[in-house]
């Protein structure tokens, strides 16, 4: 039912928005004569600007892959526990690091246990999964941001940026997909339940300063203390 588009179209996008940023960011010098100097290179204000606006478009790209995924295995993105599901799977596949995998598949299999047994989510309430998700879109914003930096190099820059963005993109797909046929699996096995096992790819790619821990779990415990007005825990 998927078919073949659903793993290059969502890519592809992404790449070509990559492309666009690393163009704003570092392109605009290729195109410029020698002799502007400083004159030509961009302002802070648009390399701020170009990075925020390819977060946020591989971020909404994720996410409506991810969607798209589940409607495909019979899930609703929209419910509640869903989309604090579509979370977790694009965390886990845009996590890069070794620690940030593992607690990433971590955060999704305790989801996924729950959501398999059946577990109430009364207090799931529409106001919390917004502070949730406005959290992680932060979190996760600055973590695209920081493994996007290679955008900032002239001329080699809108390569990087497009190559990033598609291998961004083909990470979640990948794990949206193998994240979406277990929990259909097990909901109609349960007895292929293994909360061992990782299925995900675990190789580190040495990027580990750049690649933050994300915990799906912490963003909706702090959402839910907002929500009922109980003060934050000190950051560590």
């Amino acid at each position: 039912m998927k078919g073949r588009t659903v793993a290059w179209a969502y890519p592809a996008v992404a790449a070509f928005s990559g492309a666009g940023a690393a163009f704003v960011i570092s392109g605009s010098e290729i195109v410029v004569p020698a002799t502007a100097g400083a004159a030509a290179a961009p302002s802070g204000t648009a390399i701020a600007v170009a990075f925020t606006a390819d977060a946020a478009a591989v971020l909404a790209m994720s996410s409506r892959s991810v969607g798209h995924i589940a409607l495909l295995y019979g899930y609703d993105p929209e419910e509640p526990a869903e989309k604090l599901f579509v979370m977790s799977v694009i965390n886990v596949g845009t996590a890069t690091s070794q620690a940030a995998k593992a607690a990433a598949f971590s955060d999704l299999s305790r989801l996924t246990q729950a959501l398999v047994r059946g577990s109430s989510w009364q207090i799931l309430n529409k106001s919390l999964i917004s502070k949730a998700s406005a959290r992680f879109a932060q979190q996760m914003g600055i973590r695209l941001t920081k493994k996007g930096l290679g955008k900032a190099v002239p001329a080699v820059g809108i390569a990087l940026g497009s190559a990033f963005n598609w291998a961004t993109l083909e990470s979640v797909v990948d794990a949206a997909d193998t994240a979406y046929r277990r929990r259909f699996l097990l909901d109609k096995y349960s007895q292929l339940d293994r909360t061992d096992a990782f299925p995900f790819d675990t190789d580190a790619d040495g990027e580990e300063g750049l690649d933050e821990v994300i915990s799906i779990d912490g963003i909706t415990e702090l959402a839910g203390d907002e929500e009922s007005g109980r003060p934050e825990p000190p950051s560590k």
